[in-house]
């Protein structure tokens, strides 16, 4: 289940580190956000400079973080450490193969 918008409070938001995979040439690309559903929409629609040539794109999964700051030093982290961002990878395309794309809290 895609997460609602926004979900924390007044002092902090939730963010989300989410994985993508293309359905043309089955690259991933692994990102931030603080509205799943709507960096969707921007990835579909417009794309960023590497996402637009490459789309559709299918969400594989995300991890919910309480803070923007934690979600992008968490999206560093994995992009730095490429044995990191392949166990992320492995667990998330293991839940979306058994049917469930549920949320990893980090």
């Amino acid at each position: 289940m895609i997460p609602p918008p926004g979900g924390g409070g007044v002092r902090t938001k939730a963010a989300y580190v989410y994985l993508l995979r293309s359905q043309v040439d089955g690259t991933f690309y692994l990102g931030w956000t603080t509205d799943v559903r709507r960096r969707l929409v921007e990835h579909a629609a417009i794309g960023t400079t590497y996402t637009k040539r490459k789309g559709p794109w299918q969400l594989i999964g995300f991890e919910t973080y309480p803070s923007i700051e934690s979600a992008k030093a968490r999206e560093r982290s994995l992009k730095h450490h490429p044995r990191m961002y392949a166990l992320l990878k492995k667990r998330l395309l293991n839940q979306a193969a058994n049917g469930s794309l549920r949320q990893v809290v980090g």
